[in-house]
């Protein structure tokens, strides 16, 4: 297998906001999937699927991994996860399970980001299970919408979908996730984010993910929803769940104090709304004046939004 092959199917380690430092394993070859989702950076799905069957033999991803691994310890680069986050859905692929009993010997934790589309399955519950760190999608709980933002096979149901992430929340050991992509004028309207936050509350995740489509998207008529509403919706969700952040495309800085205020600012604004009293508490630590905030607003690194009458701040999304 050639370094190019050996790149394509496990590349890294790189910082995730998720994950802090994750070497990532791409079991899954574009673009095989069970969803075709409208926002999806990979692109259109070619071969959509919901079988799950044979694409790299585990013995050639230990293979790749390893010496991955072994690399970057020898340079000194720290590794917290080994990260399935493949090009096409994860659990699509049947010996997954025995890949990740081939690499728990390497000690290093292992987490799998997954459309969730096949854990209404038994098997799959069973395999993500052996996960330390699961994500699972949910975009939004109504059946129309879910058909036209995530596009899934023919034979899939949300019902059971919906049914399998509860199943499988209600018994895993590990740190569940779930991540919600907002599209704008398609699933972020109140209503149905407030359904969302009903569903999750059942499920009791760890940590609760917004993420808006930042990056070039599969269908061109898809959009980023505006800062605003981000708020709103964040708001909506934090108001029943304890850990929601969102995901906008910043990875530096978001898990470290750099004594650098401006640095810390934009990284805590990436993650979280900060109300007004909060910046004001944070630039009394840091020994900092207002000045600093409007040089940002100036700059149009963040903006303001008002919301439920309270005046946020929030780091300024980029689309490119």
């Amino acid at each position: 297998m050639t370094k190019t092959e050996q790149d394509m199917i496990a590349f890294g380690p790189v910082p995730s906001r998720r994950l802090g430092r994750s070497l990532g394993i791409n079991n899954i070859p574009p673009k095989s999937c069970s969803y075709s989702c409208i926002y999806c950076q990979v692109g259109s799905t070619v071969c959509q699927e919901i079988e799950p069957r044979v694409f790299f033999e585990p013995e050639i991803i230990l293979q790749t991994v390893t010496s991955k691994v072994n690399a970057a310890q020898s340079a000194g680069e720290k590794i917290d996860y080994l990260t399935f986050v493949p090009d096409g859905e994860p659990t699509l692929d049947i010996n997954l399970g025995k890949t990740i009993d081939l690499l728990q010997p390497l000690g290093i934790k292992i987490a799998i980001i997954s459309n969730a589309s096949l854990v209404w399955r038994e098997d799959v519950r069973q395999i993500l299970n052996k996960a330390d760190w699961v994500s699972l999608k949910v975009d939004v709980v109504d059946e129309k919408i879910w058909r036209q933002i995530n596009q899934p096979h023919p034979e899939l149901q949300l019902p059971e979908i919906l049914q399998g992430i509860e199943c499988f929340a209600k018994n895993y050991q590990g740190e569940l996730a779930t991540e919600t992509m907002l599209v704008a004028g398609i699933n972020d309207k109140p209503a149905l984010l407030s359904r969302v936050s009903e569903f999750l509350v059942r499920c009791e995740p760890h940590i609760v993910y917004l993420a808006a489509p930042i990056r070039p998207p599969a269908q061109h008529n898809v959009h980023v929803p505006s800062e605003d509403t981000i708020v709103q919706s964040y708001e909506i969700l934090n108001e029943n769940l304890e850990n929601v952040q969102y995901l906008i495309g910043y990875e530096g800085d978001s898990f470290s104090s750099t004594g650098d205020p401006v640095r810390d600012l934009l990284a805590i604004t990436a993650v979280h709304p900060m109300r007004e009293e909060a910046v004001r508490q944070f630039l009394s630590k840091a020994d900092r004046d207002w000045s600093l905030i409007q040089e940002l607003l100036d700059q149009g690194k963040i903006r303001e939004v008002y919301f439920a009458g309270n005046r946020f701040y929030v780091r300024a999304i980029k689309t490119h």
